[in-house]
């Protein structure tokens, strides 16, 4: 389809749909098994109520949210901004048997700002790095990634070291199970609606929607978060470079919306949002005070003429190593090296990919 572009290795692949810029299928074949991590929604490629923005219509996969969200600074663009909802042009595709790399520019400025996306493949490697670059501007840009994963039944959750966990400032009436506008450290135990609320375990009970911002701890030099999935028995790990997305929005889907197109049956979804933004309180808030600044980290990009920002993202999926269960933690010296809570680590031959 001329619409999209598809990217591969001979183990590895990646399609984007060029009129939103969302990353709609990822797969990483290992041996006769094939790992597609991203999520698509019930609805897509069906009827959907009129009014959606593309992105909410054709939700899947991953995407740029530039600015983050709904835009209070701009209140007439779609939500998740102009990033998510109109098109890329592709500047560059370059494909060899161990290498496949595309930089794709967003037709329309945001804020006035050139937003490019390079995308990256490596064979042997099942891992896709995302790259952004944002030049120019004016004003100020909240952004995020948007990986979504569905567990099709238990699984576990295990992050980064965080400095806080800070809980919605509005949710779905009586659908949520997190306590309102909250700040929690211990992410087994955050304040929850009816008591401790276990992050690290997914999903929780159907019926509820819920969300918060986890702010990445002092110093770090690699953010990630790692998903462990029971009936896929897979491992996710998105990673990112937390110098320029300081945090990790998780949205938490599980049946808590009853409208047209979600119709409750919106199960085990979870968000993985790497971002520098002020988590739901909008671009207005993250321009100025917030409860994410007032952690100590950027809550938005400040642009002008002759700046650049660069930020960096990769998403990873490979079968669940027998045992394991949690991460403990994941480094990146020589090499990208797992550590399971229990058993031996994993070590991955990445090169120069991560940053830093």
């Amino acid at each position: 389809m001329a619409d999209r572009l598809r990217l591969a290795v001979a183990d590895a692949g990646v399609e984007i749909d060029l009129g939103r810029g969302v990353l709609t299928d990822l797969w990483f074949a290992h041996g006769p098994r094939v790992s597609r991590p991203l999520h698509r929604a019930h609805w897509v490629g069906g009827p959907v109520p009129a009014g959606l923005a593309p992105v909410e219509a054709g939700l899947e996969g991953d995407f740029l949210s530039a600015p983050f969200g709904r835009d209070d600074l701009d209140p007439g663009g779609p939500i998740h901004g102009p990033a998510a909802n109109s098109p890329w042009d592709v500047l560059e595709v370059a494909e060899r048997p161990d290498r496949a790399e595309a930089l794709l520019r967003l037709r329309a400025p945001v804020r006035g700002a050139r937003i490019d996306k390079r995308l990256t493949l490596r064979a042997g490697l099942p891992l896709l790095e995302t790259r952004h670059e944002i030049a120019g501007g004016q004003g100020t840009l909240t952004l995020a990634h948007h990986p979504m994963l569905r567990f099709a039944g238990p699984g576990h959750l295990s992050f980064s070291p965080k400095r806080a966990a800070l809980t919605a400032t509005a949710a779905e009436p009586g659908r949520h199970r997190l306590a309102i506008a909250a700040r929690g450290i211990d992410l087994a135990a955050l304040p929850g609606v009816d008591g401790p609320c276990d992050l690290h375990r997914w999903p929780w009970p159907p019926g509820h929607e819920d969300f918060l911002t986890l702010v990445e701890a002092p110093g770090a030099r690699l953010g990630w978060t790692c998903a462990m999935r029971e009936a896929e028995d897979d491992l996710v790990l998105v990673l990112k470079d937390p110098a320029t997305l300081p945090v990790t929005m998780l949205w938490l889907s599980n049946g808590g919306r009853d409208r047209a197109p979600w119709d409750g049956r919106h199960l085990g979804v979870i968000g993985i949002e790497d971002g520098c933004t002020a988590g739901d309180e909008g671009s207005r808030a993250a321009a100025g005070a917030n409860r994410i600044a007032a952690e100590g980290v950027a809550s938005c990009v400040p642009l002008a003429p002759g700046r650049v920002h660069r930020t960096w993202q990769a998403i990873l999926a490979l079968p669940r190593p027998p045992g394991w269960t949690r991460l403990a933690a994941v480094s990146a010296e020589g090499g990208l090296v797992l550590h399971p809570e229990r058993g031996a680590p994993l070590r991955l031959p990445v090169g120069d990919t991560i940053p830093g």
